[in-house]
């Protein structure tokens, strides 16, 4: 990374807030580290920092959420003159709404530019891209199809990247999944399990990875020709070594839920996929999250869904249960990319 870059985003300060609130100084410690590097996959991340960043998030909620008794005009605003890029090859309600939302209540600015606004790649060298950019923006988040274009656009920005979506990883979807069961589960994660019942994709590949390296058990059902990359797999099974948990894989939905706390899944045709949409249907029968399957799971056990869902992968009986923590497991997307932003940017304090 450009080492000027990162001694000045390193020393970034928060400015006062008239309320002189102040979030923790271990956070700060914690998430030093992160302070002008791009955020590409979750397993980059230390332990210290996803527990960091998790945390954060939350102390962001207390402050800046519906709930919150903080005065809005006065709540502090770390990003006050900072702006992103995004990049959106792929179209996303959550990704947009979330993301430019949560940096104007830090008092930065978030630019859209969707595919008619920029083709990456096509009219411009993804190289030069990423340097224009930033000349202009503190950080350059990417949603894309193929992964390789998150790559190169990092190994040419000069300023910190998100990875906001790649057909290989989907880390900010991680730590709205962990949030939301941190929350729900007290704070302690180590020794849950978690299985995952549909197609090995992005979304699996980084909560494999974040599950693992918070201690919890991962379970994972994908029919056969489904299964994850191998080679994340493998970084997921050392995870696991290294921080007490397991590693099961299965054909089968229901021995994957068996024993289970939480319970998740995602679509089964993602966007480009769309042709496959009927062979895809039919290598899924039996996977749907039902009130049966969700039964073989352990008593208090909860279900996550990314969004946006189909019928024919979760049921309404289970999605719209008290099981469910879809929607706060949704907004906690806005709180996490908060919490990134302002730790690449070296303004956690």
């Amino acid at each position: 990374h450009n080492s000027t870059m990162f001694t000045r985003l390193a020393v970034a300060r928060v400015a006062p807030s008239t309320l002189g609130l102040r979030f923790q100084s271990s956070l700060a410690t914690a998430l030093k580290g992160m302070a002008g590097r791009h955020f590409i996959s979750i397993d980059e991340l230390s332990k210290a920092e996803l527990q960091g960043l998790i945390d954060l998030s939350k102390q962001y909620r207390d402050t800046y959420g519906k709930n919150s008794s903080v005065d809005p005009l006065k709540a502090p605003k770390p990003m006050m003159g900072e702006t992103m890029s995004m990049i959106f090859q792929k179209r996303s309600t959550r990704t947009r709404v979330s993301t430019e939302t949560g940096i104007s209540l830090l008092g930065g600015h978030a630019l859209f530019l969707g595919p008619s606004d920029i083709q990456l790649g096509v009219n411009e060298s993804m190289k030069d891209t990423a340097l224009v950019l930033s000349r202009f923006n503190s950080i350059i988040l990417a949603r894309v199809f193929g992964h390789d274009d998150i790559l190169e656009l990092a190994k040419h920005a000069t300023v910190p990247v998100i990875n906001a979506l790649s057909d290989l990883h989907h880390p900010l979807q991680t730590l709205a999944d962990l949030m939301a069961l941190d929350d729900h589960f007290g704070g302690d994660l180590k020794g849950k399990t978690v299985a995952w019942v549909g197609d090995g994709n992005n979304v699996l590949h980084d909560l494999a990875l974040g599950a693992a390296k918070l201690g919890m058990n991962v379970r994972i059902a994908t029919p056969a020709g489904y299964d994850p990359d191998a080679r994340i797999m493998d970084i997921v099974k050392q995870l696991a070594d290294e921080n007490g948990g397991e590693v099961f894989t299965t054909t089968n939905a229901s021995e994957a839920v068996s024993g289970s706390d939480v319970v998740v899944t995602d679509t089964w045709v993602s966007m480009g996929q769309e042709d496959e949409y009927q062979k895809r249907v039919a290598a899924f029968d039996g996977y749907q999250v039902n009130a049966d399957l969700m039964a073989k799971a352990n008593d208090g056990a909860v279900f996550l869904h990314c969004l946006p869902r189909h019928p024919e992968e979760v049921s309404d009986e289970v999605f719209y249960s008290d099981q469910s923590l879809i929607l706060p497991e949704a907004e906690n997307r806005m709180w996490t990319v908060m919490s990134v932003a302002a730790a690449q940017l070296g303004k956690v304090e």
